[in-house]
């Protein structure tokens, strides 16, 4: 009992310390940007608003709800994706990769151009739909031919969908090209010129879709071992499969909804969590949404920087950051299973 409490405590230690890095990237996010503020100056904006002081007003118009907006989308994506390699036994599972980001911008700039739709709480609904279709046909199209639904498969299908969803999103706005600078920061992703209220439309799905995640923290951890040991131990593998799809979906599709396709997130953080948490998801999810919140809050101070006065699009730098990680995992994940089938020819 004894060792077991150390090593409760030991990720309770270590989550308390992600979340002090988190308050600090947070406060980096308000502070740093093309107009440097002191960390005194954020402080007393927080605590007693100037609306006649100019540095007051960019905290809290802008400063501020920019940080809220990373925060909470870096959250729900990597609990999405945290989600998604337990449900499939995948280590290349994330939302972006299997085409559930881009399916809801493809469905969100259909709604834009083709239905009076204009809050945010309305395309949020479009953007479920698209993500929730995206991941129906990533499903059929890797269940095509029988046989096992191999994690290789899943990212293939994943891949192409992903690719034929944004083809496809290219076409409709070279058809309407007013349209284009409606749908601009979807396409790329951005936290940029966001209010809270808008927020506000979109939070109740995401505290849903977090909360149902961390309550199935146990179940999946014991699905992520086979379904053959999580019926053994008597858990209802349809129920808890049926549950966490809808829990990502309504992760991804806020995140799309709020900020735009952003990859990689959903595919980096899950790794970094069980790293520094083990296998149990009861402790994957938490971590893996407070990491995911602290990379997107980083990755937004960097994309200030560089085109100054300008900005480079959120997802590019997440994407710099997570192309080299899917490589590399990728290739441990082609050399693990190499091994293991060099092994079994051996041993047969």
């Amino acid at each position: 009992m004894r060792p077991l409490l150390q090593h409760n405590a030991s990720k309770l230690l270590g989550l308390a310390a992600a979340l002090l890095l988190l308050a600090a990237a947070c406060a980096a996010s308000i502070a740093l940007g093309t107009t440097s503020i002191r960390l005194t100056t954020t402080v007393e904006a927080l605590l007693a608003y100037n609306p006649a002081n100019t540095e007051h007003v960019i905290i809290v118009t802008t400063r501020v709800p920019r940080a809220v907006f990373a925060l909470t989308v870096g959250a729900s994506l990597a609990m999405a994706g945290a989600m998604m390699q337990a449900l499939t036994r995948n280590p290349l599972a994330s939302p972006g990769l299997f085409g559930i980001n881009s399916g809801a911008v493809l469905a969100v700039v259909l709604a834009l151009l083709l239905l009076p739709l204009t809050s945010l709480s309305q395309l949020v609904w479009a953007a479920f739909v698209g993500a929730a279709g995206a991941a129906l046909l990533v499903y059929g199209l890797a269940s095509l031919g029988g046989g096992n639904l191999t994690p290789i498969r899943l990212v293939l299908a994943g891949s192409a969908l992903s690719a034929l969803f944004s083809a496809l999103t290219q076409g409709v706005l070279v058809l309407d090209e007013s349209g284009l600078q409606n749908v601009l920061f979807w396409l790329a992703g951005s936290v940029a010129g966001k209010e809270l209220g808008t927020l506000y439309q979109v939070l109740p799905y995401m505290v849903m879709g977090g909360g149902a995640a961390l309550l199935l923290g146990y179940p999946l951890t014991i699905l992520s071992s086979g379904e053959e040991m999580a019926k053994g131990l008597g858990q209802r593998i349809g129920l808890v499969k049926a549950i966490a799809a809808a829990a990502v979906v309504m992760l991804a599709g806020s995140a799309v909804a709020a900020a735009g396709a952003i990859g990689f997130v959903g595919l980096v953080m899950p790794h970094f969590a069980r790293y520094l948490a083990g296998t149990d998801y009861r402790w994957v999810i938490p971590y893996s949404a407070v990491l995911g919140a602290i990379l997107l809050l980083g990755a937004d101070i960097v994309a200030r920087f560089p085109v100054q006065p300008g900005e480079l699009p959120l997802g590019v730098v997440t994407g710099l950051i997570g192309v080299p990680f899917f490589i590399y995992i990728a290739r441990s994940d082609f050399n693990r299973r190499r091994a293991q089938d060099e092994t079994n020819r051996s041993v047969s």
